[in-house]
């Protein structure tokens, strides 16, 4: 019985040793891709190799749509939409969009969230204000989304085409 147990776990191991290798190879490719193309994205809190790619890969599949920062917050679904009924006023993200770049975004505010201490202040000063967790995800996502367009353009301006 001993054996018999020893030898399937024998096989995961080696098998979770190969998928690390792999993942490990494919996070290094990525890593490269990025810091070709669009190096400043890595120096950013909370933007790594995956969601530097991720974000690339949504801009340049509709380069004809992307004029304005405001432009890729409305791709990637994160532009406020007017939900005010009679009185009550406020805004609520948008569901559509690329849904891949939203989480991406997403991944990044919830990473500042963590480990930025200027996302926690602010954080914590629009929670004073009497804002939801949900619309100050809300405005870092709108904030991610600009930042990120601004890092990309400014390389794109630059580079020769």
């Amino acid at each position: 019985m001993l054996h018999a147990t020893r030898m399937p776990l024998g096989l995961l191991t080696q098998r979770i040793g190969q998928l690390t290798d792999q993942i490990q190879d494919l996070e290094r490719r990525l890593a490269r891709l990025v810091e070709r193309h669009a190096p400043q994205l890595l120096n950013v809190v909370g933007i790594g190799p995956d969601t530097a790619v991720t974000l690339l890969i949504t801009m340049e599949a509709n380069p004809e749509r992307l004029g304005r920062e405001a432009s890729l917050a409305a791709l990637c679904g994160v532009s406020p939409v007017e939900r005010s009924s009679g009185s009550r006023q406020y805004r609520r993200l948008d569901r559509g969009g690329d849904r891949q770049g939203n989480a991406a975004l997403h991944r990044i505010v919830q990473t500042r969230l963590c480990f930025d201490p200027r996302t926690r202040d602010y954080y914590e000063r629009r929670t004073k204000e009497g804002k939801t967790r949900r619309e100050i995800v809300r405005c870092l996502k709108r904030y991610a989304a600009r930042e990120v367009f601004r890092l990309v353009r400014a390389v794109q301006a630059c580079s020769p085409s």
